[in-house]
C-alpha cells in the first residue's frame, strides 16, 4: 500500500501590477541612498584617518544597492500573484522568503484597502485580508488601482453571501 500523496498548490492565476516593479525598485533606492548620504556625512566628519575604509564602505554600499536594486523588485514580481476562487481567497508573496496562503472566505472578518503617497504616484494599491487565522491577515501589495477596487468589491460580495461566522 503506497503512502498517500500530499496535494501541490499551483501558483495562484494573477500577477500583480507591473509598475509594482518600478514602486518597489525606487523604495528599495531611497533606503540605499540614506545609506550612502551617511557614509558620505561620515567621510567628511572624518579626520582622514580612515577615508580607505570609508571609500570601500560606499564601494560595497554602491555594489548591494545596485545588486538589491536590480534583483528583489523583478523577483517580487514573479513571486507575487493571488487568485480568487468560489469560497476562497489565494495568495502567494515574499521574494527570499515565499509563502502561499488560502483563506476560506467564510473566515474573512474585513477586507481593507490602502494606498501610501508613492503608491498613488505609480495607481497602485494594497489590499488587506483580515480572518480569524492566526498567522495573521492577507495582504495583496502592489494592484493596479482598479484591480484593487473590483477586488475588494467582488470579496465584500462574497462575504455577504457566504454563511459562516469569520471564526
Amino acid at each position: 500500500m503506497s503512502a498517500p500523496v500530499a496535494p501541490v498548490l499551483r501558483r495562484p492565476e494573477h500577477q500583480v501590477s507591473r509598475q509594482a516593479v518600478a514602486y518597489w525598485t525606487v523604495r528599495a533606492l531611497s533606503c540605499w541612498v540614506l545609506a550612502l548620504v551617511a557614509q558620505a556625512v561620515w567621510l567628511v566628519l572624518d579626520d582622514g584617518s580612515r577615508a580607505g575604509w570609508h571609500w570601500l564602505g560606499i564601494a560595497a554600499t554602491v555594489l548591494l544597492g545596485v545588486s538589491h536594486c536590480a534583483v528583489m523588485p523583478r523577483w517580487r514580481y514573479r513571486v507575487h500573484r493571488w487568485e480568487t476562487a468560489p469560497g476562497a481567497l489565494y495568495v502567494q508573496t515574499g521574494w527570499l522568503v515565499q509563502d502561499r496562503r488560502i483563506a476560506a472566505v467564510s473566515r474573512i472578518q474585513t477586507v481593507d484597502s490602502s494606498r501610501g503617497p508613492l503608491e498613488q504616484h505609480f495607481g497602485l494599491t494594497n489590499v488587506t485580508v483580515t480572518t480569524a487565522s492566526a498567522a495573521g491577515p492577507l495582504v495583496i501589495q502592489g494592484l493596479a488601482d482598479d484591480v484593487a477596487s473590483r477586488l475588494v468589491a467582488e470579496l465584500t460580495e462574497q462575504v455577504k453571501t457566504t454563511k459562516g461566522d469569520a471564526t
